[in-house]
């Protein structure tokens, strides 16, 4: 049951960013910047933790929950080390992620050869 919850969650917020690609003239960079804000702002208000609960990778993949892992990081932080913790708390809670897509990234460069669209 797990799997499924993950599907729907998922691919709900994916057919959402589906639609606003295809409805509206949004980019998709300002989609993306969109939900990791969005992300923050459910995290905030403390919806966002009762998806993960639900929904489990199917909110935690998305970049919705990348604006959630920024958000927690930053809350642990600051109430660690104060002030400060606004600064390093989202950097330090999402640091695996970052340095995944970094490395990742690198190497389809390296591997792959990107071809025009024309």
């Amino acid at each position: 049951m797990d799997y499924i919850k993950a599907f729907l969650l998922g691919g709900v917020l994916c057919a959402i960013g589906q639609i606003l690609i295809d409805k509206t003239k949004l980019t998709p960079a300002r989609i993306l910047v969109a939900y990791v804000v969005i992300g923050v702002l459910l995290s905030a208000i403390g919806v966002y933790k009762t998806l993960v609960e639900w929904g489990g990778a199917g909110a935690t993949v998305p970049l919705t929950g990348f604006g959630h892992v920024i958000a927690e990081g930053v809350k642990e932080a600051v109430d660690q080390e104060g002030l400060l913790g606004v600064f390093t708390g989202g950097l330090k809670a999402a640091s695996g992620g970052i340095t995944a897509a970094i490395i990742f990234g690198s190497l389809a460069a390296v591997f792959f050869k990107p071809k025009d669209r024309s």
